[in-house]
């Protein structure tokens, strides 16, 4: 086998591991997912696994890159769909929310999460969006739009905010009645940032 037939083999394992991981967490959460049961799903043993994660902790960390890069491209492109900038970093950030209302999100990345991998803020994942979130910030007090303070601590706490929201109305007992009040919350705390 050619080099590059062995890494796309490798890469199509690692694959099917991460669908058959995120189809197992969002059904059974991480405690409950059987190592052998997902493994199967893949059509792979566990040696795939641990050769490709380690172990179920590294993989539970894979499906929550791979969930929550998708929710962050999905909340940048409803807040692009805004001519206005600073509404558009809003319902980005809103968006991002509401996001916490989907089941598998809510199970894996908000709930789960948080519980196996520890700090979110830390995660790789929210690391990009902070980056998105400063730039965004930089180029809206460039334009007079927001106050002249420290970029990087503003997008942190905008960043932050919207993610302390989404944990919030994930672990609500009523998050469909929570989810209106913290984005009303998360816009009258973003609007102290403006000019």
């Amino acid at each position: 086998m050619t080099v590059n037939k062995r890494h796309a083999a490798m890469e199509e394992n690692r694959e099917k591991l991460i669908a058959a991981g995120r189809a197992a967490f969002a059904e059974h959460g991480y405690a409950g997912a059987s190592m052998d049961e997902l493994t199967a799903a893949a059509g792979l043993t566990r040696g795939a696994l641990y050769h490709n994660f380690g172990d179920k902790k590294g993989l539970l960390a894979a499906v929550v890159h791979r969930i929550d890069s998708d929710m962050a491209s999905r909340a940048k492109a409803i807040g692009a769909a805004h001519a206005d900038p600073w509404a558009g970093l809003l319902a980005e950030g809103a968006a991002y929310i509401r996001m916490a209302l989907d089941p598998e999100v809510q199970r894996i990345v908000l709930l789960d999460g948080p519980a196996i991998l520890g700090d979110p803020s830390k995660w790789p994942s929210q690391d990009s969006c902070l980056h998105a979130t400063q730039q965004a910030i930089e180029e809206l007090m460039a334009s007079g739009v927001v106050k002249r303070v420290d970029a990087e601590a503003a997008a942190r706490l905008l960043s932050g905010a919207a993610l302390n929201a989404a944990l919030y109305v994930a672990a609500s007992d009523d998050p469909e009645a929570t989810l209106p009040k913290t984005v009303e919350a998360f816009s009258a705390l973003a609007s102290g940032l403006l000019a």
